[in-house]
């Protein structure tokens, strides 16, 4: 079993700045993609930023150069950096991440979720 635990979040004035982490347990013998969505209200979950085991990440154009996917592979940790926050950032933000486990299986799991809350 492996489980996603999310921290962070909160409430912050519009320009601020906020981190989000995801640490995972469990049986965990490599991770090869971590990432961030965030979930409209009525609508589906939509990526806000990934990363590669090898390191290569993607962003969502509505995020680019405001947030920074990073990792910490001893910790098997995931962070969402968000900066220079709007109102239409307001969302609840899971985490994801696809990990090798034992038996070689490969297991897509996520995060409990957390809010996000940007006032203006």
């Amino acid at each position: 079993q492996v489980q996603l635990v999310q921290s962070g979040g909160g409430l912050v004035q519009a320009g601020g700045s906020l981190r989000l982490s995801c640490e995972a347990s469990g049986t965990i013998f490599s991770i090869d993609r971590m990432a961030w969505y965030r979930q409209p209200i009525g609508k589906l979950r939509e990526m806000v930023a990934s990363l590669t085991g090898g390191g290569q990440t993607n962003y969502a154009d509505s995020v680019k150069g405001r947030f920074t996917v990073s990792r910490d592979k001893a910790k098997n940790t995931v962070y969402l950096q968000m900066n220079n926050l709007t109102p239409e950032d307001t969302e609840d933000y899971f985490c994801y991440m696809r990990v090798r486990s034992s038996g070689n299986r490969y297991l897509e799991v996520w995060g409990q979720g957390t809010l996000v809350t940007v006032s203006s």
